[in-house]
């Protein structure tokens, strides 16, 4: 059974989304608060979905820490609507959210989209897909083995997240080839493009480029091409 483990502080928000979810076959784990919900996670969570303004340690403060021992991913639940404040909780290491109040048609359908390609990229493979992912990509002192799902810079393993890692891949894999804003989104994210998907694209490009580049404000490999898109070189 799929297990999303629920950081909210709200009791009434809680037990909605727990009688929401339960209804679709999934077991919910609840925390109202940080500290319990980051005592409450194990490798058996396949969710996590955490409230932002929460008593203690903030949501944002939350995701910090579980990033430091997981890449499960995370829903950001929020009442505030402004860009800064989504892109703290995507550089936080979130991987989506939803503004407060919110349908739950819109949340069951995030849900379901996010388990469904934690579930794709953690999933069993053919023996097909096996044997294609045994070949280590490395451009430059960027290296990548898709069997482990790892990456290397320079020998030594680089701490990536799930979109991340999807997204350099997916450069990596054409040296030198621009990708739109578009390309990447519907690539990685499997899901059709809006325009306000940029600013979510862009996060995780800074994120990257500070884990890889020697210099993150002048990338070597992970190149901007104004107007089209970007490329890794």
């Amino acid at each position: 059974m799929t297990r999303i483990l629920l950081i909210e502080d709200d009791a009434d928000i809680r037990e909605g989304v727990r009688l929401l979810l339960s209804a679709e076959g999934y077991e919910i784990i609840e925390a109202d608060c940080g500290a319990k919900g980051l005592e409450q996670l194990d490798e058996s969570i396949d969710l996590v979905i955490l409230d932002v303004m929460m008593p203690g340690i903030s949501g944002i403060k939350t995701c910090e820490e579980i990033r430091k021992v997981s890449y499960v991913p995370g829903l950001f639940l929020t009442a505030k609507s402004s860009e800064t404040d989504k892109v703290m909780g995507l550089m936080a290491g979130g991987d989506d959210y939803i503004i407060k109040p919110f349908s739950y048609a819109e949340l069951l359908g995030r849900v379901k989209a996010l388990l469904r390609r934690y579930h794709v990229y953690s999933g069993k493979k053919t023996v097909e897909e096996t044997a294609a992912e045994q070949t280590i990509i490395q451009v430059g002192d960027i290296k990548i083995n898709e069997l482990m799902k790892g990456v290397w810079k320079n020998n030594r393993p680089i701490r990536v997240t799930e979109i991340e890692y999807k997204i350099l891949l997916l450069l990596m894999k054409h040296p030198g080839k621009v990708f739109s804003a578009q390309q990447v989104y519907e690539n990685v994210w499997k899901e059709p493009y809006l325009y306000a998907s940029n600013s979510t694209i862009m996060v995780h490009i800074r994120n990257l480029r500070i884990k890889i580049e020697n210099v993150p404000e002048s990338p070597e490999h992970i190149k901007t091409v104004w107007g089209k898109g970007y490329r890794f070189e």
